[in-house]
């Protein structure tokens, strides 16, 4: 099956062009765009299809052999199927990303994705060359077990993507409310980007929004957020950049302790450590909580 994004890239390419000249234009360009972040973003993409020659493979192989095992035969050809679908993507979609910031195995590969301190078209395509070979897909193998061929399933996954793509900009600010509320939009997206204490691990969707208001995941866009990582990488090396958790996680298991505190750093959450020299993301929250509890007036 020919792999729809290959063909979106031209359009990718132009729209980058025409984001930035149009910030040229208001010269706001430099606080949106930067050379090297950008050089590097597109690396990342190139290499993301590169991998994705042999990874695609491996996702598809997987898939079928679940749907060898299939518990219902799905009519393909009826009109509720591609609207389930649909909503079946969207929601492995929204688990996978959650736990993609929950687990720092899985968060290993996702960090490639938020390592830009930049907000872009250019950022959509900093994805991570790990992904899928380092099991992603697992999030998916329900689908083709109740019956979705796999095919569709690898479809939807890539218009998932492609949806994706326009959300990475500060060129739109809010869309009319009905369409905030039920989809993922730019302003939702930019919140899942930031780096500030209060919107970490905020904004999983894909393209429904309705998944983080459901289950307590939602953060409206308050002020513009800072972009990256609560730790900044520092490099535009793209090896660097795709890489660089997998090796400080083996850092870590090398020198746990004990097989209990390997597996913390291994499928614990990102910044969790043994010794409390770093910090989850929750932990942060929940300090930000308790500094503005100590700071109200009267207490």
């Amino acid at each position: 099956m020919d792999n729809p994004i290959v063909y979106a890239i031209p359009v990718f390419v132009l729209s980058i062009v025409v984001e930035v000249l149009y910030l040229r234009h208001l010269q706001r360009h430099q606080d949106h765009y930067q050379t090297k972040d950008t050089v590097s973003s597109l690396s990342m993409g190139i290499g993301n299809v590169v991998t994705g020659l042999v990874s695609k493979a491996l996702v598809v192989g997987a898939l079928v052999l679940v749907y060898n095992y299939r518990l219902f035969e799905l009519n393909r050809a009826a009109w509720w199927y591609w609207v389930a679908l649909f909503l079946a993507d969207d929601f492995s979609y929204y688990w996978f990303h959650r736990t993609s910031h929950g687990v720092r195995y899985f968060w290993a590969s996702h960090v490639v994705h938020h390592s830009s301190q930049y907000y872009n078209l250019g950022t959509a395509l900093r994805q991570t060359w790990t992904g899928e070979l380092s099991g992603s897909f697992i999030f998916y193998l329900w689908m083709p077990l109740v019956g979705f061929h796999p095919i569709d399933v690898v479809l939807m996954q890539a218009i998932s993507l492609l949806y994706q793509f326009w959300i990475h900009t500060e060129t739109i600010y809010k869309l009319p409310r009905p369409i905030e509320f039920i989809f993922n939009t730019p302003a939702h997206h930019r919140v899942h980007h930031g780096s500030d204490v209060k919107y970490l691990d905020k904004n999983h969707a894909g393209i429904l929004i309705i998944w983080d208001r459901l289950f307590g995941t939602f953060q409206e866009e308050e002020e513009r957020p800072r972009y990256g990582l609560t730790t900044n990488l520092g490099t535009y090396n793209p090896i660097r950049i795709a890489l660089h958790e997998w090796v400080d996680i083996s850092k870590d298991v090398a020198r746990a302790p004990s097989l209990k505190v390997a597996l913390g750093y291994l499928f614990g959450p990102p910044g969790w450590s043994h010794d409390g020299s770093r910090k989850t993301a929750r932990q942060l929250q929940q300090e930000e909580e308790a500094r503005k509890k100590h700071d109200l007036p009267g207490t």
